[in-house]
């Protein structure tokens, strides 16, 4: 039987090697507290509840670069560049009507959530697409407490909100959360834009064929990088940190800052440091960071992306009256007991799951553009066809029952998948054993084959996908079924 490989030891506290395969503006809203429902079984919403708050996405405009260039324009929500931070306690229900005030469909996708499946938010597969000027609202009450993302998701046609700006986050606090003196929500975007300062176009067949849309200018919560946060010497802070970039992966490296990660995917952990202070970041993963900082005032310290040469995403100053409070040690902020403690392999239903096409690279001219002549609305495939609306899903599993999945990257690029409606333990390479986190996104390198294991136990139809929303748009994705 195949035993977790639990962090015991100084060396397993560090990150594996083989994690994920090497790869403060906020919108407070409270909604109403709910009545417990089982997972998968949406309870009807009575007529006599008072009316969702409102979530208006609409056109505006937003300062990315100084004058004399333009302000650029953009999609947000309720007028605020700043993406909207949802906050809700573990047993509340989150309830929101999406208004969408765009020109395009819509639908937001709860990425992370072990959501019920109408709730999902894959436009085209879980429920139609918001058209413009319409409203959809949605209900749901999130079984887990942790870090969630908010990002459009529509068959077809995800690449352009998300790259116009829509995006957000949802925080499920826990009911006894860890003591801190700040809980601070970063969300990494990027943003493609001509000189003065307007978005490029989108829809380009060979961005989708290759790396995706990569932004040349990064913010932090809606500002260009870097962020500065203040905080008083001593003090223990709490970063959630989260990837909303349309397609821009990469690694973040934290100097002059001693973190541990407590939660990975929004799923709690126990406590590690980084391996050489690192961590991969593709399009949909996030961390909670517990860290203390120095007791002298002026220290800093920064969190920064390994793009180019190093990018500062954003700096952490000390500054006032040092905080005088003795801390017990940084510890676990507790397990999510929901799920299970070991995933039994042995009568798992497995199944292989190939991913070919995109753009062809010439080994013989490493410099030379990728290469793609094929279908502009097929260029990635799983298992030979492409996603579209309506597809059958690619399985079926009873409820209940624990699923192997063999991810293969037949392509000549890296692919950042995303399992919705569950988690899933990374397997190693022999079935002996698993990666001591849970995950619902990791990246999986060109030509390599991983192993991922869940149980199935949340019904309706689930996708895989690519969280980077050009290769989404343009087919890369299966479903299957919990029936």
């Amino acid at each position: 039987m195949p035993q977790p490989r639990m962090p015991l030891t100084d060396a397993a506290l560090a990150v594996s090697r083989r994690l994920l395969l090497g790869g403060v503006a906020a919108l407070v809203l409270r909604p109403r507290k709910a009545d417990a429902q089982t997972a998968g079984k949406p309870s009807p919403v009575p007529d006599a509840i008072p009316a969702a708050p409102a979530l208006r996405a609409a056109p505006a405009s937003l300062r990315l670069k100084p004058e004399p260039a333009l302000e650029t324009p953009v999609w947000c929500f309720d007028g605020k560049t700043a993406p909207p931070v949802v906050r809700v306690k573990l047993g509340e229900t989150v309830r929101l009507k999406v208004e969408n005030r765009t020109d395009k469909p819509l639908s937001l996708h709860w990425h992370g959530v072990r959501n019920q499946n109408p709730m999902d938010g894959v436009g085209g597969v879980t429920q139609p697409p918001i058209a413009p000027g319409a409203d959809f609202t949605y209900a749901f009450m999130p079984p887990d407490a942790g870090t969630f993302l908010i990002r459009p998701l529509v068959v077809g046609g995800a690449s352009e909100p998300s790259g116009r700006g829509l995006a957000g986050a949802l925080v499920v606090e826990e009911k006894t959360p860890p003591a801190v003196d700040q809980d601070l929500t970063l969300l990494l975007q990027d943003w493609r834009l001509a000189d003065d300062a307007t978005l490029l176009p989108f829809g380009q067949t060979a961005f989708a064929a290759s790396s995706g849309r990569l932004g040349n200018l990064v913010t932090i919560n809606g500002k260009p990088v870097p962020d500065t946060i203040e905080a008083r010497p001593g003090s223990r802070l709490r970063l959630r940190i989260g990837n909303v970039c349309n397609a821009r992966g990469t690694r973040i490296r934290f100097d002059g800052l001693k973190v541990y990660v407590a939660a990975v995917d929004g799923q709690p952990t126990e406590t590690f440091e980084p391996l050489r202070a690192t961590l991969p970041f593709p399009p949909g993963t996030r961390y909670d960071l517990i860290v203390d900082l120095p007791v002298e005032a002026g220290a800093t310290g920064t969190v920064n992306a390994l793009i180019g040469n190093g990018l500062a995403l954003a700096t952490i100053v000390t500054k006032g009256e040092p905080v005088t409070q003795k801390r017990s040690p940084i510890a676990p902020i507790g397990e999510n007991k929901l799920l299970p403690a070991e995933v039994k392999l042995q009568n798992a239903m497995r199944r292989d799951v190939t991913i070919t096409g995109g753009a062809r690279i010439d080994a013989t001219k490493p410099t030379a553009e990728p290469i793609y002549t094929g279908d502009p609305v097929k260029v990635w495939a799983v298992n030979g066809a492409s996603g579209s609306a309506g597809m059958a899903p690619l399985f079926t599993v009873k409820r209940g029952q624990v699923v192997v999945l063999a991810l293969k990257n037949e392509t000549a690029f890296p692919q950042a998948l995303h399992l919705h409606g569950h988690v899933f333990r990374l397997l190693h390479p022999l079935d002996d054993g698993w990666e001591p986190y849970w995950l619902d996104t990791f990246q999986l390198l060109e030509s390599r084959t991983a192993r991922i294991a869940f149980k199935a136990d949340n019904p309706g139809r689930w996708l895989i996908s690519a969280t980077v929303l050009e290769r989404f748009d343009t087919g890369l994705w299966t479903s299957f079924e919990v029936t």
